[in-house]
C-alpha cells in the first residue's frame, strides 16, 4: 500500500517520495534497484507497471504493496473471456481462497508493538463482523497468513494473491517505520493487505491517479492474476474504499457499502 502526498508533491508516486521515474519504465529502475532488464520485460509482459519495481529478498514488489515471485513471472494466465468492464469498481484475482465456510488463521513474526497487535485484532473484527463465509482468527504462530514487520523497504506494507490450490497469499510484510501510526491507519492497511492476500486488486487499479494523484492502468485485466469485475459494485470513482490504492497518514477506511457487497458477493 502506498501513502498519498499532499498537492504539492502530487506527482510523486509514494515510494515514500525518493523517486519519481516517469520517463524511461527501465533504464532508471535497473539501475537505482538493479532489477535486469529481463525481469522488468517479465513483469511487463504480465501486465504490471515496471515503475518503482522494488528488489526485496527473493521477490519483487510492485504497484507499490503487490508481491511477485519469479516462478509468478515465469507463468502466466489466459483468461481473455474475463474483461475488465469499466474504471473504479471493486475486482477480484482469478484465484480466491476456496474450501468454503473456512477460517483463515493470522499470526505475526518480528517485535508487534502494542499498537499494530491492536491494529490485526480490529483489521479481523471488521472482517468477521460481515459474517462472511471465511472468516479470520488470531493465533499465536504459524497462521495461514502471517504478519512480519519489516525494517525499510520503501514502502508502506506489501501481500500477494491466493495461490492456485485456494489458499490466501501467507504474508503481510509491514514497515517498522508505521508501527505508531494511529490505530484506524494500520487497521486499514493491515485489512488492505488481507484483502490482497485473500484475492481483491486495488479498486482504481484501472487508474492509480485516483487515490495516488498519479499513476495509470495496474495492468493485468485478463492475463497475470487477473482482475475480474464484482458485479454489483458502482461504475464510478468509490472514494472510501478500502482497496484504493493510496491513503494518507490520516485515513481510516472501515468498508463502506460498496466493500460490504464485493466481500459478500466472494465469500
Amino acid at each position: 500500500m502506498k501513502k498519498q502526498f499532499n498537492t504539492l508533491l502530487a506527482a510523486a508516486l509514494l515510494i515514500f517520495g525518493l523517486h519519481a521515474c516517469q520517463n524511461s519504465e527501465n533504464s532508471s529502475l535497473e539501475h537505482a534497484n538493479h532489477i535486469s532488464k529481463e525481469v522488468l520485460q517479465q513483469i511487463k509482459a504480465l501486465g504490471f507497471s515496471t515503475e518503482n519495481v522494488i528488489k526485496e529478498d527473493d521477490h519483487y514488489i510492485v504497484e507499490g504493496d503487490i508481491i511477485l515471485h519469479q516462478e509468478d513471472l515465469e507463468r502466466g494466465h489466459a483468461h481473455a473471456q474475463l474483461l475488465r468492464v469499466a474504471g473504479e469498481e471493486q475486482y477480484h484475482t482469478f484465484n480466491l481462497v476456496t474450501g468454503l465456510p473456512r477460517v483463515i488463521t493470522i499470526s505475526t513474526q518480528g517485535n508487534v508493538n502494542s499498537n499494530v497487535s491492536n491494529a490485526i485484532n480490529a483489521a479481523i473484527a471488521r472482517y468477521n463482523a460481515e459474517n462472511l463465509q471465511l472468516s479470520f482468527q488470531r493465533v499465536s504462530s504459524n497462521g495461514n497468513i502471517v504478519i512480519k514487520i519489516v525494517n525499510g523497504g520503501g514502502y508502506i506494507a506489501s501481500a500477494g494473491f491466493p495461490d492456485s490450490n485456494g489458499n490466501p497469499y501467507p504474508t503481510v510484510n509491514y514497515n517498522r517505520q508505521y508501527q505508531n501510526n494511529s490505530l484506524g491507519f494500520v487497521t486499514t492497511v493491515i485489512a488492505h493487505e488481507i484483502g490482497h492476500c485473500i484475492g481483491f486488486r486495488h479498486t482504481d487499479y484501472m487508474n492509480r491517479s485516483y487515490s495516488c494523484n498519479s499513476g495509470g492502468n495496474e495492468g493485468q485485466e485478463t492475463t497475470g492474476v487477473g482482475a475480474v469485475h464484482i458485479p454489483g459494485t458502482p461504475t464510478g470513482p468509490d472514494p472510501n474504499s478500502w482497496m484504493l490504492a493510496c491513503l494518507s497518514t490520516s485515513t481510516d477506511r472501515p468498508f463502506n457499502a460498496n466493500d460490504k457487497i464485493a466481500l459478500d458477493y466472494l465469500y
